[in-house]
């Protein structure tokens, strides 16, 4: 988890300087992690099953206190009292209205403590007063009872009323010996508490001049980034101008390859069409021939006589009518060839435009060893502003050391260590003094137990030895017993009650109060709103916190602020608001950012005139290609012939049909020869045609090609060399401008490593460095000890006690009277029939 929390810290500053360096173009610099403290104090508490009677109290509480904390009202008290206001100005109207104000809040306490002292007083005047009336024979003293026909009923109804009383006491014994022996157990874990917030605050002092001491030794991997991209300032800052300028000279360069590349596709695209050209007019002339005689002797087969009967006549008469499909569609004899363009697209080619196109790019990629060999003042500075860094670091290991935290944490580490040796000697004295506060409890429980011993033994020995069919007067001893117990039970009672009560009181209105003014407003730290008031302690003094601390009370510190952030567990640089005080940053923005570094800088000079983008020969061989006649040949007349068929029919289909019209005619040498006819026709087709349709194919491929590569062939040209000679203009011209504003980049990259250690340092004060959450355990850990170990506990107690004292008033009232029932009586009514 506490890893987890590093890389968490780690990773919010890499962004935060990442942030810092997109406009620079820099990886972030990795600072690495800070030594990190672990803290072994868990503030947190659990009560366990004696939570439910926790929740009761408070329940219990929030009925007798149902209004929100009186903030407003605390606050006027305290800065009236705070003026120094004396008692007779109490008087005074606003002062009344304050102290109504209070009244109405502590109302519900008020009446409660009212109840329980007229019980204290009281209690013992009707329990002196209830025994001189039965010594007198009143109040049920009298030793006669009365015979009525609903005494069983009357008996029954007293011994579960009874009953249910002392089940009630029982279950507030119960609760109060839980809550006894709670504050036993838990004062001995308060120990734990006292001894990991030590521990933690020995280890809060000891890693922290450690933190600062690794903040101020990663100055030296900011300077060693700046140094080492000084040595390589050749490639950086050169790298930076060719990134600048091969916006322009790159497409400029990638233009005129692509076109050296679409020259060869030309040559290639020519010697395809005039190869195909030369197969073509070739094979139309031996195509042309060929059907001609095929077309002559089929006319000669069909003046055969055989042609000249009735059905065989029409089938030959229709034969007749197609033998003129039997000839040449394309003529590609009198279409001009491309030797001329191909011969100067062959002499243009002699010359390697790709190798020219090459060189300009290696001219170009060249740029950042010119600024090397440009630049060598620069590094013959180094030393110098090596110097100059050296004398920063030293700057900032003085700034550091110019506070003596490491001292002053040594001795609060001393003054930790005899404050934990003086706490642990006084552990004897609260073990003794919890052992007293314990027997105490244990004591005022006892009372209540005894009281609960005569009620239970006087319903057992009562209802044991009650027998019907005695009379009042001659009940047996068992019987008699447990009247006597019970009121044995309610003497004790009326002697013990008042003082529980007493005791309840007292603890019911300091710990319900404490709950209500203490642990509450603790627990939702409306406590500490009340002390971060403005001007609470003296009219002139605006914060109580800063006033204390730095005795600057206008400082904007407050304890909730503090402690959040502490709880948070960030540094206390930023909790307490340090930089009001020495503002590191200010400090490193003034040292680190050394106004010589610009100086260096201030003369760099870079001449880019060497570079060549393109050669006078490449530029010639662009021109020549754009003369080469490329653009002169005729493409719609060889367009207009390979979109023809080679035949005006498709042979195929021809002897197919040749062979169906053989079908129809008898058997004999007129049908045969037909079929011979048919078969020359197939072998022509495949012999002749079908190279001819190749050759056609490639032909309109190249002419397609062709068509489009020089389609506008002379802009095209003359924009590639447009956008060399703008590279090139840039280059020789404007190069200056280029320069020193990557020269400004480069000075501003360097100084980003700078910022981002400052910022680095800013991140981790805040997050990393003295990280506080110490003080917030020790905060929590107070509330735990004070509010849930020990006012809960307090709380559940009197709660506990208190419900058995106040279930001791039936107790008495339903002991008397079920003691009536019990008892031996001296005399009983006498009925006559």
């Amino acid at each position: 988890m506490l890893w987890s929390l590093k890389e968490l810290f780690h990773q919010v500053n890499m962004f935060a300087m990442r942030r810092c360096c997109l406009c620079f173009g820099k990886n972030p610099l990795d600072f690495g992690y800070v030594p990190a403290a672990v803290y072994d104090t868990h503030a947190y508490y659990e009560p366990g099953p004696i939570g439910i009677l926790f929740h009761m109290v408070h329940a219990f509480l929030y009925v007798v206190q149902p209004n929100s904390f009186p903030k407003d009202l605390i606050v006027k008290v305290i800065q009236q009292n705070m003026g120094g206001i004396k008692i007779e100005e109490w008087r005074k109207p606003e002062n009344v209205v304050l102290l109504l104000k209070w009244v109405y809040y502590e109302a519900g306490f008020l009446i409660c403590a009212t109840i329980g002292i007229s019980l204290v007083v009281l209690t013992p005047i009707i329990g002196m007063c209830f025994c001189v009336c039965r010594c007198c024979e009143n109040c049920g003293g009298e030793m006669h009872q009365r015979q009525r026909k609903n005494a069983d009923c009357q008996r029954g109804f007293y011994t579960a009323t009874l009953t249910a009383s002392s089940i009630f006491i029982i279950l507030g014994i119960l609760v109060a010996y839980a809550a006894n022996h709670n504050i036993s157990t838990q004062i001995k874990s308060t120990r734990r508490f006292i001894n990991t917030n030590m521990r933690d605050l020995k280890t809060f002092a000891n890693n922290t001049p450690a933190q600062i001491e690794y903040l101020t030794a990663q100055y030296t991997t900011a300077k060693n980034k700046v140094l080492s991209d000084l040595d390589n300032i050749g490639p950086l800052l050169g790298g930076r101008i060719h990134s600048q300028l091969e916006k322009e000279v790159v497409p400029s360069l990638d233009t005129a390859l692509r076109m050296a590349g679409a020259m060869r596709e030309t040559k290639e695209a020519l010697e395809n069409v005039s190869s195909s050209l030369e197969v073509l007019q070739e094979g139309t002339g031996k195509l042309q021939a060929s059907l001609s005689g095929e077309r002559a002797s089929l006319s000669n087969t069909l003046s055969d006589p055989a042609c000249t009967n009735g059905a065989v006549s029409h089938t030959c008469n229709t034969i007749r009518s197609t033998l003129s499909q039997l000839g040449v569609s394309a003529n590609f004899l009198r279409l001009p060839d491309v030797n001329h363009a191909l011969s100067n697209v062959n002499t243009v080619l002699t010359t390697d435009l790709s190798n020219i196109v090459q060189k300009g790019y290696s001219s170009f990629n060249d740029t950042p060893r010119l600024v090397k060999e440009q630049t060598k003042n620069i590094v013959s500075a180094l030393p110098r502003v090596k110097g100059m860094l050296d004398k920063i670091g030293l700057e900032i290991n003085n700034f550091a050391r110019m506070f003596p935290v490491e001292a002053s944490l040594a001795n609060f580490t001393l003054f930790l260590s005899q404050g934990q040796k003086n706490i642990e000697s006084f552990y004897p004295q609260i073990d003794q003094f919890d052992f007293y506060r314990w027997i105490g409890c244990v004591a005022a429980l006892c009372m209540v137990v005894l009281v609960l011993a005569f009620n239970m033994l006087g319903l057992l020995c009562g209802t044991c030895g009650y027998d019907k069919q005695a009379t009042p007067t001659t009940r047996g001893c068992l019987s008699n017993t447990g009247g006597n117990l019970l009121m044995a039970g309610v003497g004790f009672s009326f002697i013990c009650s008042w003082l529980l009560m007493a005791i309840v009181t007292a603890l019911f209105v300091v710990g319900g109060n404490v709950e209500k003014l203490m642990c509450e407003p603790l627990a939702n730290r409306q406590l500490f709103q009340i002390i971060d008031t403005p001007f609470l302690v003296h009219p002139a003094k605006r914060n109580f916190l800063p006033g204390m601390l730095f005795q600057n009370p206008n400082i904007d510190l407050t304890l909730g602020s503090m402690y959040r952030e502490c709880h948070e567990n960030n540094g206390l640089y930023h909790a307490l608001q340090l930089e009001t005080m020495f503002n590191i940053n200010t400090f490193l923005n003034r040292t680190v950012y050394n106004k010589d570094l610009a100086k260096v800088f201030e003369n760099v000079q870079v001449d880019l005139q060497d570079i060549a983008l393109l050669e006078k020969a490449g530029r010639d061989n662009l021109i020549n290609f754009a003369n080469s006649g490329v653009g002169q040949i005729d493409y719609e007349a060889y367009l207009a012939e390979v979109t023809k068929g080679v035949t005006l029919v498709d042979l195929l289909t021809f002897s197919t049909d040749l062979e169906a019209q053989a079908d129809q005619l008898p058997r004999g040498a007129l049908e045969n020869a037909l079929r011979g006819h048919a078969s020359s026709i197939r072998q022509i087709h495949r012999e002749m045609v079908v190279p001819m349709e190749q050759a056609m194919s490639t032909l309109s491929q190249s002419i397609k090609l062709l068509q489009r590569m020089s389609n506008d062939l002379p802009v095209k040209v003359n924009n590639i060399l447009s956008a060399i000679d703008a590279a090139e203009y840039l280059i020789t011209h404007n190069a200056s401008h280029v320069v020193k504003q990557e020269t400004k980049g480069y000075m501003q990259s360097l100084v980003g490593y700078f910022k981002q250690y400052t910022e680095w340092v800013k991140n981790s004060l805040t997050a990393e460095v003295a990280q506080c959450k110490p003080i917030s355990n020790i905060v929590d850990s107070m509330e735990i000890v004070g509010c849930s170990f020990l006012v809960d506990s307090v709380n559940t107690f009197w709660f506990g006690l208190g419900a058995c004292a106040i279930f001791m008033i039936p107790s008495i009232i339903f002991s008397i009277k079920l003691a009536k029932y019990y008892r031996r009586m001296d005399t009983e009514d006498v009925f006559e029939e």
